[in-house]
């Protein structure tokens, strides 16, 4: 055979294993979906949505197994069933607030109320399953609160009838799509020590990341956000040129500090790499919610 026909055969063989790990990934996530039904109405959580959040994940990390990544895949779904509560169901401030405490109660070991905090439970025990959790839980716990504090302030600025904010404060509070507490959950069920002992910098390179994927989730949800009445970059005096500008400083951003993990954290740093190639290729033509508006 070829070098050129074994190497294309590899190259698609690798693409049909990581297929198959997200269907099986795809099964599980219906299966959290039916324990909870009163998170995942089928109108927006349809099987476009649990087949996105299946594939990211499988092409974010193609060689775990779908047991490797289910802490990944759950967690994704919790932030959206929760992003959904907020920004969409809720009504009031106090309701924010009920959420928000609800869900923190769970991070320090309480029980919480109410849907999202009985999923948010279900997700922290198996999680503690891992060995990294008992010395290195505060950290997910600390994510965790920084993404319900920036989906609060969030909707704070979408409902204020005057105020809202500047380009640089939105960006700066990307933590409201909570890739990085995701990408938490998913290190500490699956890290080696090497990686585990220099978490806090690779918690910082995914911030960087995670402002990446807020801009280029705008690009691709523009319209659905304006129909929505939701947040965009691109209602906040730049325009698309500059958006594609400044995601392009920020990938330089997010080169520059791979580079010093890369010999102790291989796999995280090619995890982080893959989030940015996979959304760039995905949000240059859908987003997660894309066909579930009409």
């Amino acid at each position: 055979m070829e070098n050129g026909t074994a190497d294309a055969i590899a190259v698609a063989a690798e693409h049909g294993r990581i297929c198959a790990v997200a269907m099986d990934c795809q099964l599980d996530l219906w299966s959290c979906a039916r324990r909870h039904p009163d998170l995942f109405p089928p109108d927006p959580f349809d099987a476009r949505l649990f087949s996105a959040i299946a594939l990211v994940n499988a092409f974010g990390s193609p060689g775990c197994t779908p047991d490797e990544l289910a802490i990944a895949t759950r967690t994704t779904l919790w932030v959206f069933a929760a992003d959904w509560r907020v920004d969409h169901a809720a009504t009031s401030a106090d309701e924010i607030g009920e959420i928000v405490r609800a869900c923190l109660a769970v991070a320090d070991g309480g029980s919480g109320s109410g849907p999202l905090a009985a999923f948010l439970a279900e997700i922290r025990d198996e999680l503690a399953t891992s060995a990294p959790f008992a010395t290195l839980g505060h950290v997910w716990r600390d994510e965790l609160e920084r993404y319900l504090t920036a989906a609060a302030r969030e909707w704070r600025w979408k409902t204020a009838r005057d105020t809202g904010p500047t380009f640089a404060e939105y960006l700066d509070n990307s933590d409201n799509i909570a890739s990085t507490w995701v990408n938490v959950s998913h290190w500490l069920f699956t890290c080696g020590p090497r990686a585990l002992d220099r978490l806090p910098d690779l918690v910082a390179a995914s911030r960087e990341v995670q402002r990446v994927l807020r801009l280029l989730n705008d690009l691709a949800s523009y319209e659905r956000d304006l129909r929505w009445g939701d947040l965009n970059a691109l209602l906040l005096g730049v325009d698309r040129a500059e958006v594609g500008a400044r995601v392009a400083a920020l990938v330089a951003d997010c080169a520059k500090a791979f580079e010093p993990l890369r010999a102790a954290c291989p796999q995280e740093v090619a995890y982080l790499e893959r989030q940015l190639g996979y959304s760039t290729g995905f949000y240059g033509m859908t987003d997660y919610w894309g066909k579930s508006d009409g």
